[in-house]
């Protein structure tokens, strides 16, 4: 088998390893996504090194500046987070290990794939772990104005261990709005939710 064959058929495996745990947890971008992440690379790095006698790089390096647009595309951001980082760090590594393939480099890029299940399988555990010790949480409280302010919410945060890191109100002719961003436990967090949502003043409740 002709040695290019060999580091296209790792990158094949490559992209389908990382792209079948994108799939299985419904990512943006999955299975055939990440195929051609690395299969792409691969060739062009290939490419690179057959084409570029004077600069084996010259293809290769514009490899990186493409999947800036690329890994752009995959990250939105809705109204109390942002989503889809971790796929673009994915494809971006994906590629990287198809470079490594391409260029020859096939243990490495193996070894690094291990790597890679291991941050994306068995660290989101720890990640769970960490959040539900301490997170952050947009939340937006709109009440019938009384002709005065919303801060006794934050006193009531106070009274379920959370900090206030930023604080915003808005008064229309009827209603005033207040929207805040807390720090706390995921415990407290619940318990803050269900006392809200039981509270007849407030008109409006997200979180």
């Amino acid at each position: 088998m002709h040695p290019d064959v060999y580091r296209l058929l790792i990158a094949l495996m490559i992209g389908a390893i990382i792209g079948a745990e994108r799939e299985y947890r419904s990512k943006s971008a999955g299975l055939r996504t990440m195929i051609m992440v690395s299969l792409s690379s691969c060739l062009f790095t290939i490419l690179s090194i057959r084409i570029g006698l004077d600069s084996h790089d010259r293809i290769a390096a514009n490899i990186l500046t493409g999947l800036g647009f690329f890994g752009a595309g995959v990250i939105f951001r809705d109204e109390n987070r942002i989503s889809g980082i971790t796929t673009a760090t994915t494809i971006w590594m994906t590629a990287a290990l198809g470079m490594a393939a391409g260029a020859g480099y096939e243990w490495l890029s193996l070894f690094a794939t291990l790597i890679v299940l291991v941050v994306l399988i068995f660290l989101i555990y720890v990640q769970e772990w960490i959040e539900s010790l301490n997170q952050a949480r947009t939340y937006r409280i709109v009440c019938k104005f009384k002709k005065k302010t919303l801060y006794q919410y934050e006193e009531l945060f106070k009274h379920y261990n959370m900090q206030v890191i930023r604080s915003v109100q808005h008064k229309t002719e009827e209603r005033i709005t207040g929207r805040w961003i807390l720090i706390g436990s995921k415990e407290n967090h619940q318990k803050l939710t269900a006392y809200l949502l039981n509270d007849s003043n407030i008109q409006e409740l997200s979180f």
